[in-house]
């Protein structure tokens, strides 16, 4: 039996998708008459703190996110695989993103709403891509992409991660003795890692000040599509504003929704989005989760496991 347990979303409707794809087999939501310990799978976002009470014969807890480290702070959250959502659909809309807003700093777009606003017409001229130089923090499926997607556009890509990653076409550096010269020769810095203890508050003034200055006319540039918890907001304010930074994009932050009162709402080089850079498409998700189930039940490994070690 599969158990839903999505909060801030329609489990009706997910229990029908689901059902096109798994038949008959049992799907039961909160709200329904049933035996907890019959529950094989929970298909959990945003799990509350009772979710997993009672579910003692879990083959798998499924979680409908790429990120897991909300979940794995759960206070009650059983002893049995973890399953992170891994989709094309959900790679390809990260990989706009990142694409996106690296060509909208490339071409200084910033300077242009400042200067439409006061109804100023002067021109800029931007480097080349060749010229520039993108990294990459996180290189699992997200970077991966993003890194393939980057260089096809003609940038200088480089990556960084905890373990080494060997990459066609992308200069890759790990750990921490790794970080000051990946940093060195960075122009635009994307954050696609996972929030684990090791990143959080990871992008902070220390960092931003070691982002090499002399490509990008407005400075070097920050895009935070990860997790809020990866950022020091006070920092890119202040970083923002006194020119360490010339810009950023930062699809995430530390309270969400952002609150009014924060001082990056203010920044006209600071682009906000309220966490959109790669929402989970929930036929993509159906179909991911239905073909899990099905493969498991006749007796295929589990894919996409979170190691909790790691945190991801």
């Amino acid at each position: 039996m599969l158990l839903l347990h999505l909060n801030q979303t329609d489990e009706t409707a997910w229990a029908q998708r689901l059902r096109r794809h798994l038949h008959e087999y049992p799907i039961v939501r909160r709200g329904d008459s049933f035996n907890r310990d019959d529950v094989r799978y929970v298909l959990v976002w945003k799990p509350l703190s009772d979710a997993f009470d009672g579910l003692d014969n879990l083959k798998a807890v499924l979680s409908y996110g790429a990120g897991v480290d909300a979940l794995l702070t759960h206070p009650h959250l059983p002893d049995a695989p973890i399953v992170r959502f891994v989709d094309p659909d959900l790679t390809a809309r990260m990989g706009d993103y990142v694409v996106a807003n690296v060509m909208m700093h490339l071409r200084n777009q910033s300077a242009y709403i400042v200067q439409q606003r006061a109804r100023s017409w002067r021109d800029h001229f931007p480097p080349r891509a060749a010229d520039v130089s993108v990294a990459i923090m996180g290189l699992g499926e997200l970077g991966r992409h993003a890194a393939e997607r980057l260089g096809a556009q003609g940038f200088q890509v480089r990556g960084w991660s905890r373990s080494p990653k060997n990459i066609e076409g992308v200069v890759t550096f790990a750990g921490d003795g790794e970080l000051d010269a990946f940093l060195a020769d960075t122009d635009i810095l994307v954050n696609l890692l996972p929030l684990t203890a090791d990143t959080r508050g990871i992008l902070r003034r220390a960092l931003f000040v070691k982002l090499r200055r002399d490509r990008l006319p407005q400075g070097p540039v920050v895009i935070n599509a990860a997790r809020g918890g990866h950022q020091v907001e006070a920092d890119l304010a202040a970083a923002l504003s006194d020119g360490t930074l010339g810009a950023a994009s930062l699809d995430v932050f530390e309270t969400e929704p952002l609150p009014g009162s924060s001082p990056l709402w203010a920044l006209e080089n600071c682009f906000i989005t309220p966490h959109i850079a790669a929402v989970s498409h929930p036929e993509s998700g159906a179909r991911y989760f239905a073909n899990l189930i099905r493969g498991h039940e006749a007796d295929e490994p589990l894919r996409n496991v979170v190691d909790r070690a790691r945190g991801y």
